[in-house]
């Protein structure tokens, strides 16, 4: 183990050191670091972050280990970064005290802090089955932390005996709220028991604290049924703050502590919590944003009347501002090249730190003034893509046959041969995901891997894809797979007319939706795709209803109706509905332990396949998720993709099959 950040440090110096530059491989896919949650101290002198760091190739040995999160700490006008925990530990949520003097974590299970100039470690809490998230309170004093309630008495024990019954009853695990005094002490819970707190945050007066609380942990509750709370350090029964509907986001108090700034839906079918909402605690809440076209993702307050927030605003993002009484809302920042989704502010409140993220380069430290406007770079993780040849990235923007505006995200060949290129679309997920327009290579979606291999790649953003406003979003509902995929259908054809790509070879890969559209055009749209590759996608949307750990959720924001209350449509729109229309070549993959789309999903979709006589591969990742984490597995299907689209996509006439 000690000698990795030493193997690591030679393999990128060998990238950087190369003369010639060559494309983006998926082994180099798999060694991106990326910044995570960014914390800028009060003082406005240091940035604390999170960064993902992938493991090394020999560790694959050790099946089932994931990425680490480490933490460190850069001067806020750039230099080297300073480690604070590095592998084979991790940390997550670095947090400033108010005064600056003291970085707080979690770390080992509990909130750890370090002096600001760097030390030991100090543990200041002391909870028996972990802590979940912390915050400090605005005079130092207090922390509040979650954590989630521990198993029975006996339930190891029980289980060492064979005694492992998996009940659906006995599957709630709630999360509480606690506060304790910085300086030690006993905690003291402030949530009912078995209530689960998703989201809190700290009024002015270092006594309250907002929450967000469901009566269950499951997804569908997180998604769904959030409620909004007021909680003191006194304890007692939590107050209502105001009543909501639908999704809910991030919250901010006003800095003297009498209004809550939310992000929520505006109706119980909105796709998103992308709404800006103030509320004076039990009164009526003010919209901000209606009609607005984009997605709220952030929120805060730059004075007592002044709201900002971070938006999505098509495939760019932006820091806006607006009056906490509504009216105009006014860009600060964005619409250059950088993406981001977040930011911190020291305490002068126009001084920020915000992970950001490039067609170039994946998530970096960045730094900013609300004076300046602009964005200052203060780390270079992954140095050596300076030495990789990229495909050109650009937003484009076509309408779709029933006259809607419709945008996405195109990547060139790399050295953008002449001629139309074959095609690779990828599709986002959700369906209420975006395709930025910035860094977008994963294992998942390939693309500049993909550029690479002489492939025009596009990632579109269709109607129900969030970044566009309510409208835009609910845009697919009771039409799952209809004017949607049309939208996609309508930019192929748009692609071509311009000469970048040529609408007679294409192939489509993509996860969770994006799977559902990738089987979607394997059979319903079989002869418009040489190729489809779906991972963990829907095929059966009336047997995904009753495996999924999101029913409610994808029924009502999505689908805006109950599936048994519509079998037709709901066999009419799934692909396995089409089965007889295909003739689509097709690489299935999944994860064998996913809970959001269940196996079955893929596993019926070969079958049928199968059953047809149509060409088609079933691969199984075992102990992932709803996606790929483990590196071996993430090479196998970066590698499958750049086989497969070799084999069918690529050739100038279609390969018979």
């Amino acid at each position: 183990m000690k000698t990795l950040p030493f193997r690591r440090a030679l393999l990128a110096t060998v990238l950087v050191a190369s003369p010639a530059a060559a494309q983006l491989t998926p082994e180099q896919v798999t060694t991106l670091q990326n910044v995570g949650t960014v914390a800028l101290s009060p003082d406005a002198k240091w940035v604390a972050y999170s960064l993902s760091q992938p493991r090394a190739a020999e560790e694959d040995t050790i099946a089932g280990l994931r990425a680490y999160t480490e933490l460190w700490v850069v001067a806020a006008t750039g230099g080297a970064s300073r480690a604070v925990v590095q592998r084979p530990n991790s940390a997550t949520g670095p947090a400033w005290s108010p005064d600056g003097t003291l970085l707080g974590f979690v770390a080992r299970g509990q909130v750890q802090t370090v002096p600001a100039a760097g030390g030991a470690q100090r543990a200041i809490t002391s909870s028996s089955s972990g802590i979940v998230a912390f915050s400090w309170s605005p005079d130092g004093q207090w922390i509040a932390y979650t954590s989630r309630t521990g198993e029975a008495p006996g339930a190891a024990d029980r289980r060492r005996r064979g005694d492992d019954v998996v009940v659906s009853s006995a599957l709630n695990h709630p999360v509480r709220l606690y506060v304790q005094r910085v300086s030690g002490g006993d905690a003291r819970a402030l949530t009912p028991e078995m209530h689960t707190v998703r989201e809190f945050t700290w009024a002015s007066d270092s006594r309250t604290l907002a929450i967000q609380t469901t009566e269950s942990s499951d997804a569908d509750s997180e998604q769904m049924y959030r409620k909004i709370f007021s909680v003191t350090i006194d304890g007692g029964t939590p107050r209502l703050v105001v009543p909501t509907q639908g999704k809910l986001g991030p919250m901010a108090w006003s800095p003297d502590g009498t209004r809550l700034a939310y992000l929520g839906a505006t109706s119980y079918n909105d796709p998103l919590a992308q709404s800006v909402f103030v509320v004076t605690p039990g009164g009526v809440a003010v919209n901000l944003t209606p009609n607005y076209e984009g997605t709220a993702l952030w929120v805060g307050w730059q004075d007592a009347r002044t709201v900002r927030f971070v938006a999505a605003e098509g495939t760019k993002t932006a820091l806006n501002t607006v009056s906490s009484a509504g009216g105009t809302i006014t860009r600060v920042l964005g619409h250059g090249a950088e993406i981001f989704q977040t930011a911190s502010f020291a305490s002068d409140g126009a001084t920020f730190a915000m992970p950001a993220n490039t067609a170039r380069h994946p998530n970096e430290v960045h730094v900013g003034t609300l004076r300046e406007k602009t964005l200052r770079r203060v780390t270079n993780h992954n140095a050596w893509l300076a030495n990789v040849q990229l495909g050109r990235q650009q937003t484009v923007e076509w309408q779709a046959r029933d006259g809607w505006r419709i945008q996405g995200v195109v990547v060139s060949p790399v050295g953008a041969p002449a001629g139309r290129a074959p095609l690779a679309i990828l599709p986002h997920g959700g369906p209420e995901g975006i395709s930025f327009d910035g860094w977008v290579t994963n294992s998942l979606y390939p693309v500049q891997v993909m550029a690479g291999a002489g492939y025009a790649v596009f990632l579109p953003n269709y109607r129900g894809s969030g970044g566009r406003g309510v409208a835009f979003a609910k845009g697919d509902h009771r039409d799952l797979g209809g004017r949607e995929f049309d939208d996609v259908l309508d930019g192929i054809n748009h692609l071509h007319a311009t000469g970048l790509a040529d609408s007679s070879r294409v192939g489509i890969s993509g996860t969770s939706y994006g799977g559902y559209f990738s089987a979607w055009a394997g059979t319903k749209h079989s002869e418009r795709f040489r190729l489809a590759m779906p991972f963990a996608g829907i095929s059966n949307w009336m047997s995904f209803t009753g495996t999924t750990d999101i029913p409610v959720e994808m029924s009502v924001v999505h689908w805006d109706l109950w599936p048994y209350e519509h079998p037709l449509l709901m066999w009419e729109r799934s692909p396995i509905g089409h089965i007889q229309n295909a003739k689509t070549p097709m690489i299935i993959g999944q994860g064998m332990v996913d809970e959001r789309v269940h196996p079955e999903q893929m596993i019926q979709l070969h079958q049928a396949l199968k059953l047809k006589g149509v060409q088609s591969e079933l691969v199984q990742y075992p102990r992932e998720p709803h996606g790929l984490l483990e590196r071996q597995h993430q090479l196998d299907y970066m590698r499958r993709i750049l086989e497969a689209f070799e084999k069918y996509v690529k050739p100038t006439t279609r390969p018979r099959v």
